[in-house]
Parts: structure tokens; sequence; C-alpha cells
């Protein structure tokens, strides 16, 4: 159903957009994991809140969250609780990042248009926003910045999320890389004061890395590297020695009988 504030869902519908049994958003109801629906004689009607709501929780559930943990979140949500504390909530307490709150139209703003149903899913299932009414807190001010700013350069939000999902699978391998060397060999306990020299080397490489891709790019192809059809070829000469008087001497004629 569409109305003036947005789309509407009864309770199946609600359930079926979710992809969640109606038992489950109905218990979610119950925890008090979802806001009261708006009241039309005997029909309950959810909207895009409520949705937004489903799959924070199924994300956070993804991610480790018992239920309990995530009505303490919806509680600092509603309490407005300051976004230090929703950090710890949302799983990365003691990290240098900085959680941020917004609005739904500043985050409009940071991403010019992009902001669609699919792309927020995306985000909420990275673990990068949880949202509840109509606040939205993301857990990096960081990357909120940096993903702003390749939208503004012109990439799609949603690749800059699937770029972030690839890059969360690599920086996990990295993480227990480097945890795995310093506890070894320091124990557990020098894991968070090197951490700095950890991030010094992958920066360190990582900028290398993007110098040789960069000078490949710029190098012309060699002998034996394939040429890039879209690059125009000069002419060679034939290969081997050659007679100049043989090669300006007029081709042999065939008898015609």
């Amino acid at each position: 159903m569409e109305r003036e504030g947005g789309r509407e869902y009864r309770t199946e519908e609600l359930a079926e957009a979710a992809g969640i049994p109606v038992r489950t958003l109905r218990f979610y109801r119950e925890r008090k994991l979802l806001p009261p629906p708006r009241r039309e004689g005997r029909i309950a009607w959810y909207d895009e809140r409520h949705l937004a709501r489903l799959r924070t929780i199924a994300a956070l559930l993804d991610r480790g969250h018992t239920l309990g943990g995530i009505a303490e979140l919806t509680a600092a949500f509603e309490k407005g609780r300051d976004v230090g504390q929703l950090g710890e909530l949302l799983g990365i307490g003691g990290s240098e990042e900085t959680p941020v709150r917004l609005s739904p139209e500043v985050l409009a703003d940071y991403f010019e248009g992009e902001v669609t149903p699919e792309n927020l899913a995306a985000a909420l299932d990275l673990g990068y926003v949880a949202t509840d009414g109509e606040e939205i807190v993301h857990v990096s001010r960081r990357l909120l910045d940096v993903s702003s700013a390749l939208v503004r350069e012109g990439v799609p939000l949603s690749a800059v999320l699937e770029t972030g999902r690839r890059v969360r699978e690599h920086a996990d391998a990295l993480a227990e890389l480097f945890t795995g060397l310093i506890s070894a060999h320091l124990g557990q306990d020098a894991v968070t004061r090197l951490r700095p020299l950890a991030k010094s080397v992958v920066e360190a490489e990582l900028t290398m890395a993007m110098d040789r891709l960069h000078q490949q790019h710029a190098r012309p192809p060699g002998p034996d590297q394939p040429h890039d059809p879209r690059t125009p070829q000069t002419p060679q000469p034939p290969s081997g020695p050659q007679d100049p008087a043989a090669a300006a001497a007029p081709a042999p004629q065939t008898p015609s009988s």
C-alpha cells in the first residue's frame, strides 16, 4: 500500500519483504524489537522503517549478536544513547573508528541520491550502518567520508559497497596474520600496543602495490606482452634479409595458354 509517507505493509507482506516467517516477525514484535505498527481498525500497517529494522536485526544476528544484545541496541537508539556507546553495541568497542549519527536527509546528502533500498540493505549486511526509526548510525566516520568522496567522483555506491565487502575479506586475513605473528612471539597483550606497526606495513605495501600497477599500465607492451587491440599498431617491415633488386623486380608472369 502506498501512502504519502511511503509504502506500508501488512504483517504478511512485511515478513515476505524481510525474508522471515510471520511467526518470527510477531516474536520480534513481542520482544519489543520493533516499534508498534500503525493501526487501522484490526489491521496493523508497517512501513519502511520497520523493514529497515528487520534488516538490521538480520545483519546483527549474522555477525553473532544475540537477541538480548540487539534489544539493548534498540533501547540505546530509542533513548538517544551516545554514539560511542552505540559503537560498543555494534561490535566496534575500543576501536579507533568514530561512529556518527545521521538523519536520513543528511545520509542522502552524503551520497547524492544513491541511498536506494538495495544499497541500504547492502550497508546493513556489511555492518556499516544500523537504523532505527528515523535515525541512522554509521560505524566509522572515516569510511563514511571515503565512501561519500568516491560517490562524488562518480563511482556508484553499489560498487563502493561491493569493494568494501571484498576489502573486508582481505582485512580479516591481514588482521589474523599480524595477530598470530605478534601473539606467537610477544603474547596476546602486545597486539593492541603494536597495532600501529601492522597498519604501517599494510599502508606501505598497498602504496607500493598501487605504484607497481600504475607503472605496468603506463608502460608500453614489450615483445613478450600481449598487445592491447585498442592500441593502433605501426606496420612493421618484413623480417629477414632482403635483395633490393629482387624487391624492385616485377613478379614473374604466368604464361597464358
